[in-house]
């Protein structure tokens, strides 16, 4: 089981993808997708976006690429270019299914919200009171040099772990001895491909969420916690405090509380084989050749995981993640169905950090953070999203009822510029200023 190559996942500055909503309010709605349309209906409303689209699959450089636009509730507008795969005919569409790795967060962000609108747990409810094994935390003194720890001045709360302030590290990121007692234990953030990827690091098998869990408890902090944003494996532990919380599985919560009362049908952590001609091929730009890191039929995610990691476990289609920010667009709500309340999802989407916490010179460098993703601040507080390590970025702005998805696969995803241009090409398609 390999890490997820993480480098450049949501390198968005301050001019970056959230900063920009404030001025997508101007847009005016635009036009619903429906079965049967040209897909050049849609691409017309956008010439940029499919421009952009066209060079990067004529060049060679991605075989397929895909984005959704939304206002309001209705279904989005379809800008697709491309096949499923090099060499392929299928091309990609509003169904075909996409890893969308850290996009995965922000799912689980709002599971744990669910909880606590139900008062199920709290946001500064210490995690140990759900997961005793954290009780008693020690923190590195130097992280890059030793495993010397002292003893943690506070506890890990539910408000930590959504907010990447935990103190825990990630193996993608991670540095020093503590990374390879994250590898010696399977403390790792999920999965890639079959084969050996070069220049990343190998680990122990990882093992199921409990303990995994349990592993975790027993290896040292990299900083206090609440004092910190540390891009970290703390969503995937998140997903056990939601068992422990819910009485429920993970993956069951999750199927129960927010796929199936969305019709999000084409979410999984393991892509049934009936639904492999759906899923897009997984690739590496290579001086300039797409090697192909995780094709489609043989996957790695056809196969069962460890567990369903919370934090980057997610395949989806577009039209599945479209319905999801269309909930948070509507403050909990699609189609009459009720995920969470009004309330319970603003707070959900505002800016949930600790006090005297930047984020400064950090993947969500100069912004907030809410439950799982990134969050604007002033004049574009409540605009929210994410991105994934396979070149997937999204987000929502619920004041402006506003939502876009865009859907590649290539990995590193600061290979190509997508998590930096996207909403670029939506304001310049909108008419508004960059």
């Amino acid at each position: 089981m390999m890490d997820v190559q993480a480098t450049g996942q949501i390198m968005l500055g301050r001019r970056g993808l959230l900063a920009w909503g404030g001025r997508l309010a101007g847009a005016g709605a635009v036009g619903a997708f429906l079965p049967g349309m040209a897909w050049a209906q849609a691409a017309e409303k956008y010439p940029t976006i499919k421009a952009e689209f066209d060079s990067y699959v004529s060049s060679g450089k991605l075989p397929g690429v895909l984005a959704t636009i939304g206002r309001a509730s209705g279904l989005p507008d379809v800008i697709a270019v491309g096949t499923q795969g090099l060499g392929e005919k299928t091309p990609v569409n509003i169904d075909s299914l996409w890893r969308v790795y850290s996009m995965t967060k922000p799912i689980t962000g709002m599971a744990a919200m669910i909880l606590v609108g139900e008062g199920k747990m709290k946001l500064d409810q210490p995690i140990s009171e759900f997961l005793p094994e954290f009780a008693n935390m020690t923190v590195l003194t130097d992280p890059e040099k030793s495993m010397d720890a002292v003893p943690a001045k506070n506890q890990i709360t539910v408000r930590h772990l959504l907010t990447h302030t935990a103190g825990l590290g990630y193996s993608i990121i991670t540095k020093g001895p503590l990374l390879q007692a994250y590898l010696d234990n399977g403390i790792t953030p999920g999965i890639v491909s079959r084969f050996p990827i070069p220049g990343q690091p190998t680990s122990k098998p990882t093992p199921d969420l409990k303990t995994f869990s349990e592993r975790l408890a027993k290896l040292p902090l990299i900083a206090e916690p609440g004092t910190k944003w540390s891009y970290s494996i703390s969503l995937d532990l998140l997903g056990r405090v939601i068992e422990v919380a819910s009485g429920m599985d993970f993956e069951a919560f999750l199927k129960t509380r927010i796929f199936e009362p969305l019709k999000m049908n084409s979410s999984y952590f393991q892509v049934p084989k009936s639904e492999t001609p759906r899923l897009v091929s997984n690739y590496a730009p290579v001086n300039g050749v797409l090697f192909p890191i995780d094709p489609a039929a043989t996957s790695i995610y056809l196969d069962k995981p460890a567990f369903a990691f919370g934090g980057a476990g997610v395949v989806c289609s577009a039209r599945d993640y479209d319905r999801f920010l269309n909930m948070l667009a509507n403050y909990g709500e699609l189609d009459g169905v009720r995920i969470m309340s009004p309330k319970t999802a603003a707070l959900a989407m505002s800016d949930l950090l600790p006090p005297a916490v930047s984020t400064d010179g950090t993947y969500a460098d100069g912004a907030g953070f809410g439950a799982g993703g990134r969050v604007g601040k002033g004049a574009n507080e409540g605009v929210y999203g994410w991105g994934g390590a396979a070149g997937t970025v999204a987000f929502v702005d619920p004041k402006r009822k506003l939502r876009a998805v865009c859907m590649a696969q290539y990995m590193p995803s600061n290979a190509y510029p997508f998590h930096e241009n996207f909403a670029k090409w939506v304001l310049k398609d909108l008419g508004l200023p960059a």
